[in-house]
């Protein structure tokens, strides 16, 4: 599974991300981004680096990944790779600073899997990253936006709809909340750098993401069910299906990104969600299997890959204050599943 940059479909989602309002403010502009080899900060780089005039300074654990995702741009004097653990303050690797604009801390466990396994190191990816970037940017005067979660909202009461001053239902009685829990810590970090340090920092709430970027070690249900009709097997669910959340495509979440960091207001969180792309899980699925005439089957999840599962059985979120300053979205969720499996098959 290897995604060709230069499909047409790809290169339709990076103009598309390209045509935000006022993307020509990012003109020489130098950007710092943690996670940089994963699936959100794989396409905003790609995106980024297409504009041809912005600097891009990538960090990430692991060089070799770097240059399977990101190669192509390690000869190029706007762009700087530096392998490093955002555990650890990212002052101890930047010998100049003076120059970074924006600050996107995209480093985090993402798939149930690792929070299953390795709970610590999730919570203190999120917290510590957090924490150095905030810092980072209080040194050098840069804009942190930073990228919290539908998970944040826990589980819903009854049918409600998530707005940004929703606050429902987190069981802290199992390791699964190392990650929602770090999230609201993040955001309380934030808030606090912002009142107390006056960091200016935009806060995007994103909903469950998917698309050509993801990482082949994704075990969230949407990944695997890709992979599965990518390689030609039927869709294997592990529960019901029932549960109905919010999904949006990656071109259209990192499109999202770049609108609030142009027109949101610091300190006011944005959902990022579509609601064109609201969706229960076993229609996810079928989506996917008949792309390539599969069928959906059903299969109890071991318990390694239970204690990983969120809780949530409903979690569709209000993109109204989104819409506010001008943001829509482009791809319907049929489209982006198919355009996921067409750039990746």
């Amino acid at each position: 599974m290897a995604l060709n940059k230069q499909h047409k479909l790809y290169q339709e989602d990076l103009t598309n991300i390209l045509s935000v309002k006022g993307i020509e403010q990012l003109h020489h502009k130098c950007f710092l981004i943690t996670g940089a080899t994963g699936l959100l900060g794989m396409q905003l780089i790609d995106a980024l680096m297409a504009m041809g005039d912005v600097n891009v300074v990538a960090v990430g654990r692991s060089k070799t990944k770097a240059q399977e995702r990101l190669g192509e741009y390690f000869d190029s004097p706007r762009f700087q790779f530096l392998e490093h653990d955002v555990t650890l303050p990212l002052l101890q690797i930047l010998p100049s600073i003076s120059s970074l604009d924006y600050i996107i801390p995209l480093a985090s466990y993402t798939h149930p899997m690792a929070y299953s396994q390795y709970p610590i190191e999730t919570l203190l990816i999120n917290i510590k990253g957090a924490e150095y970037a905030l810092e980072l940017a209080e040194q050098c005067g840069a804009i942190v936006l930073y990228p919290s979660t539908v998970e944040i909202y826990g589980n819903a009461y009854g049918d409600d709809i998530f707005t940004e001053d929703y606050t429902g239902r987190l069981n802290l009685a199992n390791a699964r909340s190392c990650y929602p829990e770090s999230k609201r810590t993040c955001e309380a970090l934030c808030q606090s750098f912002l009142k107390e340090r006056g960091i200016q920092v935009k806060i995007v709430r994103l909903s469950r993401v998917f698309g050509p970027t993801m990482l082949p070690s994704d075990t969230k249900a949407s990944s695997q069910f890709i992979q599965n009709a990518i390689a030609g097997d039927d869709i294997v669910l592990k529960s019901r299906g029932e549960q109905y959340f919010s999904y949006t495509y990656v071109a259209d979440a990192v499109a999202a990104m770049l609108h609030v960091l142009l027109h949101g207001e610091a300190g006011i969180p944005y959902n990022i969600s579509n609601p064109d792309c609201d969706v229960r899980l076993r229609d996810f699925a079928a989506c996917c299997a008949n792309y390539n005439g599969q069928q959906v089957v059903f299969d109890l999840p071991s318990d390694v890959e239970s204690r990983g599962f969120s809780i949530a059985t409903r979690a569709i979120l209000d993109s109204s204050r989104l819409r506010s300053i001008g943001f829509l979205p482009h791809y319907k969720i049929e489209d982006a599943i198919h355009r996921t499996i067409e750039l990746l098959k």
